[in-house]
């Protein structure tokens, strides 16, 4: 892109980083915050991939042995390292994506709306690659598209199920129980999805609604993180004091994005 007339220089870069939001720009800032990275929905998806599929089931049930504890903290590690590794992937994959949308779409007016949006979202590429990139992308986004429905369709069956379950509408205590209700939504999920693109047909305003809510649900997790950091950690398990001052910098972070997006809104 620095080869085309789009460049972006470092005055825009740094303007970028400036404390100057518009108030109309709010609700799509507070919608990127929540999209942005690992959501707050993905992060209570991962509690449901590591009972299921192999953390929780190589530490064994909870007995307090120290052996218990060497195991748990050995797969803490893990998830310590999967964290780490997702930051540097969704950061580094989100900025140079904002980059190109803000340099090639914005600067030209360009909104990916309709069915045209992967027809306009194509142009990230071949504006800077050249034609002959649309195929490659087409596979791309067929790919990262196809992935993301799939993990959002088995995701949401299990958390939607969870809840229905704690609230008493279905079965969800036993694992016929579960296989059956995750089996459902997995249908039900999808088709609600197709009608609301096919009646709304607005993609941008949907994920800025959906980023907005997952924003909200984020204060939701946060909550949860401080019950179980100081109410059902076991000692033995205790994190390191470096591992506390980055959890209340998180905190702070993002109460911070919340009380700014509030106060951007109603000054």
């Amino acid at each position: 892109m620095q080869s085309t007339p789009f460049a972006i220089t470092w005055v825009q870069l740094s303007s970028g980083l400036t404390f100057s939001l518009p108030p109309a720009l709010v609700a799509v800032a507070f919608g990127a915050f929540g999209i942005t990275g690992v959501g707050g929905d993905e992060i209570m998806y991962y509690n449901y991939w590591c009972i299921e599929k192999g953390y929780a089931a190589h530490v064994g049930p909870r007995d307090d042995s120290p052996a218990w504890a060497a195991r748990a903290k050995g797969w803490i590690q893990v998830m310590y390292l999967d964290a780490f590794c997702a930051m540097l992937v969704y950061t580094t994959v989100t900025a140079a994506f904002y980059l190109l949308g803000a340099a090639l779409l914005h600067q030209n007016g360009t909104v990916p709306e309709g069915y045209a949006m992967i027809e306009t979202l194509s142009r990230l590429f071949t504006e800077t690659l050249g034609p002959w990139a649309k195929a490659l992308f087409l596979v791309g986004a067929f790919f990262t598209l196809y992935s993301t429905f799939f993990t959002a369709t088995a995701s949401w069956a299990r958390i939607f199920g969870d809840a229905f379950g704690q609230l008493g509408w279905v079965q969800f205590d036993t694992a016929v129980a579960q296989k059956r209700v995750i089996g459902l939504l997995s249908w039900i999920f999808p088709l609600v999805w197709c009608v609301l693109f096919l009646f709304i047909q607005l993609p941008v305003l949907m994920v800025i609604l959906g980023g907005i809510a997952t924003s909200v649900l984020l204060l939701v997790v946060l909550w949860a993180a401080l019950v179980f950091r100081y109410r059902e950690l076991p000692p033995a398990l205790a994190p390191s004091r470096a591992y506390n001052v980055f959890f209340w910098l998180s905190i702070m972070a993002i109460l911070g994005v919340s009380v700014y997006g509030v106060w951007q809104i109603f000054r």
